[in-house]
């Protein structure tokens, strides 16, 4: 199998088709799909919890001023603020997780689970304060 070469044979490193390295490029084009993948679901997963963290939040910013509106109501409200916001953070796709009333500020809760069920493995949680500007 070896040429010669000033009358020795010489012996090639690799041959072509010799077997050694058959299927490696099917391996290694797996591995990138499976990193590939990989990468995708995490960024789908990061994804998803940006977008439930904006949801809490927007859902408690706008309870917040829905509360505060109803407390401060010219003529008093016929709702309890707390009951106004419980309604509004659930019309934003997002579920009460608190409010109180101290003074004439009203802080509302809200949260959004992001994975698992109810009471979340993964839950994205947010604040928000409204009242008089002082």
């Amino acid at each position: 199998m070896g040429t010669e070469r000033d009358g020795r044979t010489v012996e090639p490193v690799w041959r072509h088709g010799d077997g050694r390295e058959r299927g490696s490029g099917t391996v290694l084009g797996l591995a990138l799909v499976v990193v590939l993948v990989i990468l995708a679901v995490a960024v789908v997963g990061l994804a998803r919890a940006v977008h439930a963290r904006g949801t809490a939040q927007s859902a408690a910013d706008l309870a917040a001023l829905a509360a505060a509106s109803a407390l401060h109501r010219a003529g008093g409200s016929i709702d309890d603020p707390c009951t106004v916001a419980a309604r509004v953070v659930e019309a934003n796709d997002a579920e009460p997780a608190g409010c109180a009333v101290s003074g004439a500020v009203v802080e509302v809760r809200a949260r959004v689970v992001v994975l698992g069920q109810s009471d979340g493995v993964l839950v994205a949680r947010a604040t928000a304060r409204a009242g008089p500007a002082r």
